[in-house]
């Protein structure tokens, strides 16, 4: 790694400390360079950049406003070690949850031994992403974190919905008691990147692919002596050689990556016809920026209204093969 690295989304520049080098030298920091922080819509949209990336984006964000913090610097790097193959496509399925298998490969090797050999205890870094005590990495419930912030910015960027120059945009905010906090104008461009990523994961671009590959995961661990948990660390590459593979999965596999505009996807709300398959999504992000340091319902009430609209947002699908 160049001895200072610099953020392509944020533009903002720090040199890694020693134990960051050494945490970027480990497997499962190297692991997160093949797993698409956008999930299988990556498959239907742009959304193809890398989990590492999107963890050295909030490393660089904590290192531009808390830089002496090396506590809060580790935890930012090893925030999404746990992640499942294809992120959140997975979340929930088979008992499996990437902050529960993060918290583990905290705790062993070879995560373990480079953070106490630079004096740093595992339980630390636990406590630091377990919000003990409350820090911008994940704040209060509803409110703008830095983790959301640069999943909103980044994916606002790939989706071409980004009206406002990152490094511009950075300059503008503050962190208050752990949240970010910007200007009226700044809000509002935050908050429509938050409706933007909304309106994204309720679509058939997300919807689609997403409910396939969950299939095709519960046909794998089905028709394989696979276990979850080895599914759990597998890389993107892994995953789709493993459905390729499978003599139950290879066909629809095939289907999703190359004729996914073959996918009809429907509310579940409307006439039910007896063919494909029922989804939903687990929950919608609409966390929120202070709007200089008071909370948003106060300061801009209207762009509240836009953070509470998105609750209708259908989350419930039906999905088929045409």
């Amino acid at each position: 790694m160049s001895p200072v690295f610099t953020d392509p989304l944020w533009r903002t520049s720090f040199r890694p400390n020693p134990v960051e080098r050494d945490l970027l030298r480990t497997e499962p920091l190297r692991r997160l360079h093949f797993v698409a922080h956008g999930g299988a819509s990556t498959l239907s949209t742009l959304q193809s950049y890398s989990r590492l990336e999107h963890s050295l984006g909030v490393l660089a964000l904590v290192a531009h406003f808390r830089p002496e913090d090396e506590l809060l610097r580790v935890a930012a790097l090893l925030h999404d070690i746990g992640h499942l193959p294809l992120s959140h496509t997975f979340e929930g399925t088979f008992g499996l949850d990437h902050h529960a298998i993060g918290v583990r490969l905290l705790r062993t090797d070879p995560i373990r031994p480079v953070l106490e050999r630079h004096g740093i205890g595992a339980g630390a870094v636990v406590a630091a992403l377990g919000g003990q005590p409350t820090s911008p990495l994940t704040s209060r419930p509803g409110l703008l974190n830095l983790d959301h912030l640069d999943s909103y910015v980044r994916s606002g960027r790939a989706a071409g919905c980004l009206d406002t120059d990152p490094a511009l945009l950075l300059s503008r905010l503050v962190l208050d008691d752990g949240v970010v906090s910007a200007d009226r104008r700044t809000a509002a461009s935050l908050v429509g990147l938050v409706c933007a990523e909304a309106r994204l994961h309720t679509s058939w671009d997300n919807v689609g692919p997403v409910s396939v590959v969950r299939r095709l995961a519960r046909r794998l661990l089905d028709s394989t002596d696979l276990a979850p948990a080895r599914l759990a660390r597998m890389t993107d590459p892994q995953l789709w050689s493993a459905f390729d593979a499978c003599a139950g999965t290879r066909a629809e596999s095939a289907m999703v990556r190359y004729e996914p505009h073959r996918l009809q996807v429907m509310t579940a709300d409307g006439p039910p016809d007896g063919s494909g398959w029922d989804f939903r999504l687990r929950k919608i992000y609409r966390s929120a920026p202070l709007v200089e340091g008071r909370r948003i319902e106060v300061a801009a009430p209207g762009l509240a209204e836009e953070l509470d609209a998105l609750g209708a947002l259908p989350t419930a699908f039906r999905v088929r093969w045409n």
